[in-house]
């Protein structure tokens, strides 16, 4: 026999303390680290209690990743019914989301935290990186079905290549060269027509 389900009873969760909590937890992470930050303090510095922290999150890890990830906008994956159409489309969206410094800080605040935390770094890879390479793989995979790319080509690889690419030229070689040219020059080369 089934259950009644239980109303669920209190106030409803107020969206100022979510941005509260993820923006304390986002000023922390720059000032003091990944080593450094602690529930209770971002508790302290979002003007609430520990339990309304952990009511929301089951770890510090967690919350550190929706605090990260919040402050990224989202890759919309276009279908123009060409490869590098729907390339170009999505290059030029990245090229201007790598034009943001806070796009910049986040990624480098992600790869710091994910370096030093194999949680974080798990929790991130699942939560995050892995929903939008499956996206991503969309546009390769359709390539393979319509004869525009080599049927072995490694989809992982060449997604794994331009992310690495992407990071190379936001943090490491910061120059003159918009992102978009890099990662246009790079999927011609290592994917010819």
């Amino acid at each position: 026999m089934n259950q009644p389900i239980k109303p669920v009873t209190g106030r409803p969760r107020s969206v100022e303390v979510d941005r509260a909590i993820l923006q304390a937890a986002l000023d922390l992470l720059a000032e003091v680290g990944y080593q450094g930050i602690s529930i209770e303090a971002i508790a302290a510095r979002a003007g609430v209690g520990r339990t309304t922290i952990y009511r929301r999150y089951d770890s510090k890890e967690e919350l550190l990743v929706d605090a990260l990830e919040c402050s990224k906008q989202e890759l919309t994956i276009p279908d123009t019914g060409s490869f590098w159409a729907d390339m170009e489309q999505m290059i030029a969206q990245i090229d201007e989301f790598t034009k943001s410094d806070l796009m910049r800080q986040t990624m480098a605040l992600t790869i710091s935290t994910a370096s030093s935390s194999p949680k974080f770094a798990e929790i991130h890879w699942k939560k995050y990186m892995e929903p939008r390479r499956k996206e991503m793989s969309k546009i390769f995979e359709r390539a393979k079905q319509r004869g525009e790319l080599a049927k072995s080509l490694d989809i992982d690889l060449a997604i794994d290549m331009i992310m690495g690419l992407l990071v190379f030229s936001v943090l490491v070689k910061p120059d003159n060269v918009p992102v978009k040219e890099r990662l246009n020059l790079a999927l011609k080369t290592f994917l010819p027509t």
